[in-house]
């Protein structure tokens, strides 16, 4: 039975539509100098765009036929549009302000398409039927999943009892929760760099409106120039504005980023890891378990010193994956760990004995090298009636390690990595060679000093200064990013990591390999460097380890694949 969406979307569409229509009435109402004409124009506009929204409501019907979702859409001419289930690999639900105000909700089908155009949406469904849709959906995606381990057992006669890493059987509606974040951890939000620079952002945007609309309000780009002279000769203001921005950056960068990870609540379902968060615009995630191939942590230099972490699913086919797969926004770097490696795997000497490819399911029991179980690191208490955390109020963790400390289990005693620190996976990272430092340190000082030394050619003294002082800053910089190399792999999943403004270390499993590139500039061959870059099908298809020894990096591949790589290295 084809299906529409709520008539109550028939109060928000035209709302939708106003922002298009502002410029096209105002000209009518100009060009007819106000007089009552004008305004029965304009209101004849306003009608037309109000019946053209019945319309498209009227002409819009969805239905589910067997193995496949239709779309069908009947105005001048009829279309469907088709969409096997098989193919979809998500639902995310969100409810925008005018929508949860008519309880309302927008569904997005993610079918790893890599494109919004070309991914079914029902924008107007009631919040039940947008559960109902999701529950359905994600339901049948997972059948072809559990035939296929039916037929498996069946033809073999025995079954393992375990799945790949990443992957999980239907819980037939069961849901596990691994962390709702509580609100005392919002406070680490301007920590954030993205968001910090919301103040800076909102004034852009407002002046760049400023220059596009300004006609309409009889501000032409003369008067523009004009106030920008004005205050280029009154330094004081501009200082002084500055100075507010930098104030307003903790405040206003903790509201937003308060606002779009509020309640941020991680939790499986059916094969699927759920990630719901949102103040104004609730929104879930839901990523299929057998297509995520890993995690990224992230830091910035803030969150460096707090302990702190940003975490992203590595997942096949994903659009929009900066958005879509986060798993944990700012979070205690010892909770984010242990999070992970229940969700997703763990990443340390546990696995070394593992079988290459093979990885421990997510939510096994495992040695002490590995994450603790969810009541005790996050806002959960465990269930003594069913054996399963499930969410507390927004209260701190009963059993929470000190703030800005690891866990001792996750850090094997004695093994640093190549920052001299202890690894923050659990597992040490292989330094780098000190060649690869002196190409840190060039490429974080000599550009500032070419610009140096041409500034001084041209008696630009301002500009001297100030790049013989990033030329400084340049040292330390270039230390830390030399710090923050390094790789590892344990025996199932490898690991990468680089950077120092934006730090990121990518766990990915081995099974999501499917090739490596070995890059090497001619300034790498003097220094008997290269890149090796592990191409993964998911993520950002490629994850680099910057830098390393022509020697490591070849070894560091044939560990990870030797099937693929011994026949072609020599021994000495």
């Amino acid at each position: 039975m084809a299906l529409r969406l709520s008539s109550k979307v028939l109060l928000i569409d035209p709302v939708r539509m106003l922002p298009s229509l502002l410029l096209p009435l105002g000209g009518v109402l100009v060009a007819g100098g106000f007089s009552a004409r004008s305004f029965v124009f304009a209101a004849m506009g306003v009608a037309g765009s109000i019946v053209f929204a019945v319309i498209r409501w009227a002409t819009f019907t969805y239905t589910i036929v067997g193995d496949r979702l239709e779309l069908t859409r009947a105005f001048v001419s009829r279309s469907v549009r088709t969409i096997p289930l098989e193919r979809i690999r998500g639902v995310d639900v969100s409810t925008p302000p005018l929508h949860r105000l008519l309880g309302l909700a927008v569904l997005k089908l993610d079918t790893g398409a890599g494109g919004d155009k070309q991914e079914g949406e029902l924008n107007g469904v009631t919040v039940e039927e947008a559960e109902r849709l999701r529950a359905v959906l994600l339901a049948r995606r997972v059948i072809p999943t559990v035939a296929l381990s039916e037929s498996s057992t069946s033809s073999t006669g025995t079954s393992t009892g375990m799945t790949p890493a990443g992957e999980s059987a239907p819980g037939h509606g069961e849901e596990h929760y691994y962390i709702r974040v509580p609100r005392s951890w919002l406070r680490y939000g301007p920590l954030s760099g993205a968001y910090l620079l919301t103040p800076f952002a909102l004034v852009a945007g407002a002046v760049g409106l400023l220059f596009q609309w300004g006609d309409e309000f009889g501000i032409s780009g003369r008067d523009a120039w004009a106030v920008g002279e004005w205050l280029w000769d009154r330094p004081q203001y501009l200082i002084v504005a500055v100075i507010v921005l930098v104030l307003a950056m903790p405040f206003v960068g903790g509201v937003m980023y308060a606002i779009f990870n509020w309640d941020f609540t991680l939790k499986s379902r059916d094969g699927y890891l759920v990630a719901e968060r949102g103040l104004i615009n609730r929104r879930a995630v839901s990523l299929e378990r057998r297509r995520i191939r890993g995690y990224e942590l992230a830091e910035s230099p803030p969150e460096r010193v707090a302990k702190l972490v940003r975490v992203w699913a590595v997942v096949t086919g994903l659009g929009d994956s900066q958005t879509r797969g986060q798993l944990l926004p700012v979070t205690p770097k010892f909770a984010a760990l242990a999070i992970a490696a229940e969700a997703i795997g763990p990443f340390g000497p546990s696995n070394a004995t593992t079988s290459p490819g093979q990885a421990t399911s997510p939510g096994q029991a495992t040695s002490p090298g590995q994450a603790t179980s969810p009541g005790q690191v996050g806002p959960f208490r465990p269930s003594s009636q069913f054996g399963q955390a499930h969410p507390s109020e927004h209260d701190a963790p009963s059993a929470q390690v000190p703030s800005g400390q690891v866990p001792s289990a996750q850090v094997p005693s004695g093994q640093v990595d190549s920052a001299g620190q202890a690894s923050s996976t659990g597992m040490p990272l292989r330094p780098h060679p000190p060649q690869a430092r002196r190409r840190r340190l060039f490429r974080a000082i000599f550009p500032w000093l070419l610009v140096a030394a041409v500034a001084g050619v041209l008696g630009w003294g301002v500009v001297v200064v100030i790049a013989l002082v990033l030329a400084l800053l340049g040292i330390p910089l270039g230390l830390d990013r030399y710090r923050s190399l390094g790789h590892a792999y344990d025996g199932a999943r490898l690991s990468v990591r680089s950077g120092s403004l934006r730090r990121t270390q990518a766990i990915v499993e081995r099974r999501a390999i499917v090739g490596w590139t070995f890059k090497q500039t001619w300034f790498q061959r003097s220094s008997r460097l290269l890149t090796v870059i592990a191409g993964v099908g998911a993520g950002k298809g490629g994850y680099s380890a910057l830098d390393t020894g022509e020697r490591q990096g070849v070894e560091f591949a044939a560990e990870v694949t030797p099937e693929w790589l011994n026949q072609f290295i020599a021994r000495p």
